[in-house]
């Protein structure tokens, strides 16, 4: 969320970002109910002041003129409480549109329309020179027996799928491998639930214009997030932290569920686009300095490429455009991972960077070393998904026998095994 006094001195910068990233906001229309509001406020102090003027002459007052200045008093105040449901509705518009506006993305960024337009940075990695008839991940899962996809979707429906026997441990070792890589970074690793409240979703920005993608449990007013940042984002809500505090490094690892509406039937054979997964998400609350951002931004995605890289993935990373980056963004990159069966590379990690945007919405602050109250800075990254990844480590690292590979720095976790085969 952008400070009102910001919109209003650089409104054209503001409706620059609602065309850079293909938002629907009208700001003319906020900036109308700004000023309406503002001049219902004052009306509103100038009756409570005359209110009061007229409450401090009732004791000096003689018995003739209390009456009249009672009755005076009676109808400011009648006045003032006809004006505070229109100026509560004004303030609630206010908010909405507030909510919606979008985050200038930094001057640098490339500008584009879609994921088409971003622009590609960094490659490493070779990709894999099969001797062989290579097979996609569903082949390998089903050949090994690591995966079940029919008998699980008649009983949880579409897009489910249930990992078995080494999978299960596969998975597992990717997880501890990169919490393990945070925590020997300073991390605090934590483990959030999946359920969180409306205000949660509202403070990372999920919400209002994301309610599509998002489970809701009505009954008990709860909505199951697709990302631990959501929880991270408001812990600290409502705080007023000191500088010395931060930043404040947490790695969540929890499970994430969203609805994928509107993906209208793409990707949906495997693992690449399921409703529920599990990720551990690397998450950053620093001070309000874009180059310290910029400094976390940095470690955040060298982090994501050693773990890609620990997996032995050919990747690549590419800055996100204008209007691939999201509503909250400064400034976004993709980390890819090659998937050979679709001779293609998929995005297997987000790393962002939103400044004040969500701790505007969340209220987090703190107090700098000259006792400014200041709010403060917020990123976010993956450090690992899956089922996503394995389709990469699964097709990447097959072999003629359909056996699989298992890159060195998660052998420990697998019990030192090698290679694994069903």
């Amino acid at each position: 969320m952008l400070d009102i006094k910001f919109i209003r001195e650089n409104k054209d910068l503001v409706k620059k970002a609602v065309e850079l990233k293909n938002s629907s906001v009208d700001i003319d229309a906020l900036l109308e109910v700004d000023t309406t509001l503002l001049e219902k406020k004052r009306e509103m102090q100038a009756l409570q002041e005359s209110r009061n003027a007229h409450s401090k002459k009732i004791p000096k007052a003689t018995a003739e003129e209390r009456p009249t200045l009672i009755e005076e008093g009676r109808e400011i105040g009648k006045k003032l409480d006809a004006m505070k449901p229109e100026v509560g509705e004004l303030e609630e518009k206010l908010r909405d549109f507030l909510l919606r506006v979008p985050n200038p993305p930094a001057a640098d960024a490339p500008v584009g329309k879609d994921e088409n337009d971003n622009v590609e940075i960094e490659k490493g990695g070779e990709l894999p020179n099969f001797s062989f008839e290579a097979r996609d991940h569903v082949e390998i899962l089903e050949m090994n027996k690591w995966a079940e996809f029919e008998n699980i979707a008649k009983v949880c429906g579409s897009r489910s799928y249930s990992l078995r026997n080494d999978m299960v441990l596969l998975e597992m070792a990717t997880h501890r491998m990169a919490l393990e890589k945070l925590k020997a970074k300073g991390f605090n690793l934590v483990s959030t639930p999946a359920l969180a409240r409306e205000h949660a979703l509202v403070g990372t920005g999920h919400f209002p214009e994301g309610r599509d993608q998002v489970y809701y449990l009505p009954e008990d007013d709860l909505y199951l997030s697709g990302t631990a940042e959501v929880q991270l984002n408001s812990l600290h809500g409502g705080d007023i932290l000191k500088e010395d505090q931060l930043p404040i490094l947490y790695a969540g690892y929890s499970p994430c569920f969203r609805r994928e509406a509107g993906s209208y039937g793409r990707d949906v054979r495997g693992l690449i686009r399921v409703h529920q997964f599990m990720k551990v998400e690397q998450y950053v609350i620093c001070k309000n300095d874009p180059e310290e951002s910029k400094k976390w931004h940095d470690a955040l995605l060298a982090t994501s490429l050693e773990i890609v890289k620990d997996l032995e993935l050919p990747y690549r990373v590419v800055e996100c455009c204008t209007g691939d980056m999201g509503t909250g963004k400064v400034k976004m990159y993709d980390v890819e991972c090659w998937v050979p069966s679709e001779e293609k590379y998929r995005e297997t990690h987000s790393c962002s960077s939103l400044y004040d945007w969500q701790s505007r919405r969340t209220n987090t602050r703190y107090r700098d070393g000259d006792g400014q109250v200041q709010f403060v800075h917020t990123l976010n990254n993956t450090a690992i998904a899956t089922p996503r990844i394995l389709v990469s480590l699964l097709e990447n690292h097959q072999n003629e026998d359909g056996s699989v590979n298992i890159p060195k720095a998660l052998r420990p976790f697998m019990g030192g095994a090698d290679k694994i085969k069903g």
